[in-house]
């Protein structure tokens, strides 16, 4: 399997440090390839999720040396898991159509448009969910974890509903139908034969 690890420049906020986004470019792959690929062991699944979630914390940890000014684990809040997942963006690959677009609410459209490419709301989902478990992971209070403040929560419904409304798809979960209760078991007819007690005399 080919590895997509790159560098690239980060933004001018950044001072043209260099950042590894391996996990920015494995957010979309991981989210989408999972309902795509054939069902693997437990053993499996579980691997490559702690692989993901080893390279998503790395990738946010650098983020945090990069800042201006750094930023230490502890220090982190809310606002700059929001600012982190905003920063996410210029390496999306998800069309998201403006209001303006001809195509907005276009499940399939017929042609190419200059509306910007973005993390999709699935990725950015899974990769907090990622986040928020390994921050706990290392020693961070479930109390303090900054990828579960109400603010990033809030976040993640509004680019669910607006890339809803942009793609004209649905991110609703569908439900599960209830299966129904298994029938009882069939009643056993009884087969034994009563025998006649100790003197009696068995009816002729």
């Amino acid at each position: 399997m080919a590895s997509f690890t790159e560098l690239v420049e980060s933004s001018n906020h950044h001072h043209h440090e260099k950042i590894n986004i391996e996990t920015v470019n494995n957010i979309e792959i991981t989210s989408s390839s999972s309902s795509a690929a054939a069902p693997a062991a437990p053993a499996s699944s579980s691997s490559r999720y702690e692989n993901q979630k080893r390279r998503d914390w790395n990738t946010f940890g650098q983020y945090l040396r990069n800042h201006r000014p750094p930023l230490t684990l502890s220090r982190c809040s809310g606002a700059h898991v929001l600012e982190f997942l905003r920063y996410l963006d210029q390496f999306g690959k998800t069309k998201v159509h403006t209001p303006m677009c001809p195509f907005y609410g276009h499940p399939n459209p017929p042609a190419p448009c200059p509306c910007p490419l973005k993390q999709a709301w699935g990725s950015l989902d899974a990769l907090v969910g990622r986040l928020r478990a390994a921050y706990e992971e290392n020693g961070g209070k479930p109390e303090t974890n900054p990828f579960g403040a109400r603010a990033v929560r809030l976040y993640l419904r509004e680019v669910r509903d607006l890339q809803s409304k942009a793609r004209g798809v649905s991110y609703e979960k569908k439900k599960k139908r209830k299966r129904p209760p298994p029938p009882p078991p069939p009643q056993q007819l009884s087969t034994s034969v009563q025998l006649p007690l100790s003197g009696e005399q068995p009816e002729r």
